[in-house]
């Protein structure tokens, strides 16, 4: 893949050094923001733009769930894994239904688990938080 914009190349340079919790807090934030133009979209009747926007948000958490380690997360991973279905089937519905408090409920859960990987992601940065950043990397095999 080509990067022509700086853009382009900035967003590659961020993904290349970033830590694994800094990696899902990414993951994250472009689902959050796919979710707001959806939603935005579906008020608008925009239903191209809608559905894209869905599906990507979808593809994101599909992602999110691909990458628990299920054997070393335990209940945890398990639980985040149930999190992320739930989640994704709500988007297909919403998509299909037209149904923007669905997109929203996801919305604001997806919010919920940022702010809590954000909070991982500053210990990661703080040499004493170690046990705290290496439950992280258990979690999400980034």
């Amino acid at each position: 893949m080509t990067l022509t914009s700086p853009y382009d190349v900035y967003q590659r340079a961020q993904v290349d050094t970033a830590s694994p919790a800094k990696l899902v807090v990414m993951l994250y934030d472009g689902a959050i923001r796919f979710l707001k133009q959806g939603q935005t979209a579906m008020q608008q009747g925009n239903r191209e733009k809608q559905n894209h926007c869905l599906v990507r948000a979808q593809r994101i958490i599909t992602e999110l769930a691909s990458s628990l380690d299920m054997e070393a997360g335990g209940d945890i991973a398990a639980n985040l894994m149930a999190l992320y279905q739930f989640m994704h089937e709500q988007l297909v519905l919403a998509n299909l239904q037209d149904d923007v408090d669905k997109v929203q409920k996801v919305r604001e859960m997806l919010e919920s688990l940022r702010e809590a990987w954000a909070q991982v992601e500053i210990a990661v940065r703080e040499p004493s938080s170690t046990v705290v950043a290496s439950g992280a990397e258990v979690l999400h095999a980034a």
